[in-house]
């Protein structure tokens, strides 16, 4: 299996660049996000490769780095979602806001992903919950945090607080991030216009 190619920028496709390995032009699939970071075409490029075999044909997949490869496999691991969504997913989000809204089950921004559902994005979300918080820059009591508001076990400041701040127009990962801190410095017992007001320092700073 081939799992990576380094070599010159033959051409581009819409969704595929054609990369020229020592007079050999592989076709390399890319999301949007990594044909964007590419160089020019005549230019040096390396990519991490994701090699499918099928009967009737293989076809490689490129990635910007080994993490947006293992997001690529991580994704088609959920029922529903082939190669084509995968792409779509990482041509929408990073491999880290991507990890991030998992972690924090944030099913809205998943579901910005072209081809990506409700249902789609309730399963990445879900079936991936476990997994995302290695990828992801987060504190674990914040994503803990963000699983007990989600699962509506969060003390009733805490929930109210969030749902306020989100009323405000903040994204839910934010907001859950913000009071989580809030909740930190409070302590136990505080009042939710006291964990509004200073999720609000928080996200201010």
């Amino acid at each position: 299996m081939i799992g990576k190619l380094k070599g010159i920028i033959d051409s581009y496709g819409d969704d595929y660049i054609i990369l020229d390995v020592g007079g050999v032009g592989y076709q390399v699939h890319c999301s949007a996000r990594t044909l964007q970071s590419l160089p020019a075409q005549g230019a040096p490029a390396a990519l991490a490769i994701e090699t499918y075999v099928r009967e009737d044909q293989i076809k490689l997949f490129g990635f910007e780095n080994d993490i947006e490869r293992e997001w690529f496999k991580l994704l088609q691991t959920v029922q529903g979602v082939g190669a084509k969504v995968a792409l779509a997913v990482l041509s929408t989000h990073k491999p880290a806001d991507l990890a991030t809204a998992v972690a924090m089950r944030d099913k809205a921004m998943v579901a910005r992903a072209p081809g990506v559902g409700p249902k789609v994005a309730e399963r990445i979300v879900t079936e991936l919950k476990d997994k995302a918080p290695a990828y992801a820059d987060l504190d674990p009591a914040v994503v803990h945090l963000a699983g007990s508001v989600d699962d509506r076990r969060a003390p009733r400041p805490v929930s109210d607080a969030v749902s306020a701040l989100v009323n405000l127009g903040y994204g839910q990962p934010q907001a859950a991030a913000a009071i989580a801190a809030a909740s930190r410095t409070a302590g136990e017992g505080a009042e939710t216009a006291q964990l509004i007001k200073l999720g609000l320092k928080e996200l201010a700073r």
